[in-house]
């Protein structure tokens, strides 16, 4: 067993209270949810008990909260999951919700790691790769998304471009513009095949 140390309302919604178990922040619940199940502080109880009854009552909020967190922009799995941890659901009840949104294919890592290597340009597949990292994705749903693009020398060659924009193309430059490629996620072949846009075809790169 473990005991509620502390109740206090939260900030910024009057309605809702943090729970804290052994001195720690536990968990969010409506006022009037604490006050149906007779919660307060010193109390022992389970901590299995307290996420039956948040799953119980507050199911239903979390999956609206979640849904407007979607309305803007698609979401990992990851990042829906860190959401609604920050605002004090418990496990079972984030694991409730991302049920239901994958059921419904409202969250969907594979759909969101297609989505975003097909629409960020400037960027080669290991910096796409880390930055879906990043956003949580699956591992899987990442190298899946990843196989079915291939690295464009003449995108590159167009990153190159920018980045020599009033410089002069000598030797030096082109060989800090090939470093600069590698920097966004280029593979090797496709930096050098872009260097050789620019008449460099040196074999020491």
């Amino acid at each position: 067993m473990s005991e509620i140390t502390s109740i206090e309302p939260q900030k910024k919604d009057k309605t809702r209270c943090s729970i804290f178990i052994d001195g720690r922040f536990y968990c969010g619940i409506k006022l009037e949810v604490a006050v149906k199940y007779q919660l307060k502080a010193g109390m022992q109880i389970d901590k299995a008990r307290l996420d039956e009854i948040q799953l119980e009552t507050e199911k239903s909020q979390a999956m609206d909260k979640a849904l407007t967190h979607l309305s803007a922009t698609m979401k990992t799995r990851k990042q829906i999951s860190d959401f609604l941890t920050k605002k004090g659901y418990t496990e079972p009840v984030v694991n409730y919700v991302l049920g239901r949104l994958e059921y419904h294919k409202f969250v969907d890592d594979y759909a969101y790691c297609r989505a975003y290597v097909q629409s960020v340009t400037g960027k080669g597949k290991r910096m796409l790769e880390a930055d879906l990292y990043k956003r949580g994705a699956d591992k899987q749903a990442i190298q899946a998304a990843l196989d079915e693009i291939e690295e464009d020398d003449g995108e590159a060659a167009e990153v190159l471009k920018k980045y020599l924009r009033g410089k002069e193309i000598d030797r030096q430059n082109l060989s800090k513009g090939f470093k600069y490629l590698l920097s966004k996620g280029y593979s090797y072949d496709t930096a050098k095949s872009a260097l050789e846009k620019f008449g460099e075809t040196d074999e020491d790169y």
